[in-house]
């Protein structure tokens, strides 16, 4: 699988409580999104895969320690990933931790017809505070709106603009930044003004309301590629509608 076909799920969600059960239904909300998809496999200390007959109770183990191991399908043709990454308080918005889940699959058709609801599914299964689902190559450019340079503030590319580094930002409900699917829970939609019937009717077009209240919104009908004029534009326009995302509104 190269990098070019590559779809990056991120989801950010509350840390961890006793008797987390959100692993399970993270894992849960890929495979129901991607009908077939089965994720019983892990990877050892010696990184070889080892099958896991009984997937749901190791995972329900390893939460009891704050952790959430990569797990995958162990077919190379069709590579699906999805693990988490706990972010302590110095790291992350409002002095409070989070819990990062990162999934990675092959953007093909299937997956680009599947990804709101896997956007969707996950994030709502962990309690996201929001998400995104963007291909590989615009998801690197669009980290360089944060990543800082040897000279100290970042360099985004592409004309976008830069963002705050994630422990600046006031709150967890205020996204980093956008992506070409976002999600957005009820308080994260509030917290950016979203959505006002007048000046977003363009992304209330490709919009969906979740079951908790939640967005998922869609930035353009293709997945997002930033050579594409209209597409950076896309997100440009965007970036101008939501000031707060990325912690660029003044509190």
């Amino acid at each position: 699988m190269t990098t070019q076909s590559t779809l990056i799920l991120i989801v950010y969600a509350p840390a961890f409580v006793s008797d987390d059960n959100r692993t399970i239904a993270a894992v849960h909300a890929l495979e129901r999104a991607l009908p077939g998809l089965r994720l019983e496999w892990r990877v050892t200390e010696r990184r070889r895969l080892a099958a896991l007959p009984q997937r749901d109770a190791w995972l329900a183990e390893e939460a009891t320690r704050g952790e959430f191991p990569m797990v995958c399908n162990n077919d190379r043709r069709y590579p699906v990933m999805i693990s988490g990454l706990h972010r302590s308080a110095d790291e992350s918005p409002g002095g409070r931790p989070q819990l990062q889940v990162h999934a990675k699959l092959p953007l093909d058709a299937a997956a680009i017809a599947a990804a709101a609801e896997m956007l969707e599914r996950v994030a709502e299964g962990t309690r996201a505070f929001w998400g995104r689902a963007t291909p590989h190559d615009a998801a690197v450019d669009i980290a360089y709106q944060t990543a800082p340079t040897l000279e100290g503030p970042p360099s985004p590319r592409r004309g976008l603009p830069a963002l705050k580094l994630f422990e600046h930002i006031r709150s967890p409900e205020i996204p980093y930044y956008l992506g070409w699917l976002n999600y957005w829970s009820a308080a994260a939609a509030q917290a950016i003004g979203f959505p006002d019937p007048t000046r977003d009717a363009d992304l209330l077009l490709r919009a969906r309301r979740t079951a908790t209240g939640g967005w998922v919104v869609q930035l353009t009908d293709a997945p997002l590629d930033l050579d594409k004029p209209a597409h950076l534009d896309a997100l440009k326009r965007a970036y101008e509608r939501f000031p707060a995302i990325g912690g660029r509104a003044a509190p």
